[in-house]
């Protein structure tokens, strides 16, 4: 059964391209990888990156969102306010409200502090979030 996997990225979708090229190595080629970015720039880079789908904005994300098995993103998403105030607080909502198992690296700039991340650089917890992802997607197989 085909798998839908929701990369999410704002500011200049740097992560979410990692992220997408990541999953592109990691997860079966049937498994459909759909990019949102808080804004097109960072859409369109997810859309380089490999992305089979890309869109932007809340209206969007508010259809996307439902359609999808596993979200990927920093853990800004659920933090109203962060990434400069892209993350608005029903962006938050509407990720927290997805029935999709939410895949969140500890990432964020609004002094919210993680315990147990402390030393993890970016490579590490890409590897390990790819990793996570590819188990929440198998699992979505067997349920």
């Amino acid at each position: 059964m085909k798998r839908t996997i929701c990369v999410m990225d704002g500011r200049g979708g740097g992560l979410g391209c990692r992220l997408v090229t990541g999953l592109r190595k990691t997860l079966d080629p049937e498994c459909q990888i759909l990019a949102w970015g808080t804004n097109q720039a960072a859409a369109e880079a997810m859309g380089k990156a490999g992305a089979d789908q890309v869109t932007s904005g809340g209206e969007a994300m508010a259809k996307l969102l439902p359609t999808v098995d596993v979200i990927v993103a920093s853990l800004n998403f659920v933090l109203p306010g962060a990434m400069l105030g892209e993350v608005t607080p029903e962006v938050a909502k509407t990720i927290l409200e997805a029935k999709a198992k939410k895949v969140l690296l500890p990432l964020n700039r609004v002094r919210v502090e993680i315990v147990g991340t402390e030393g993890r650089t970016m490579d590490t917890l890409i590897d390990e979030c790819l990793s996570r992802v590819s188990v929440a997607v198998q699992a979505t197989c067997h349920a």
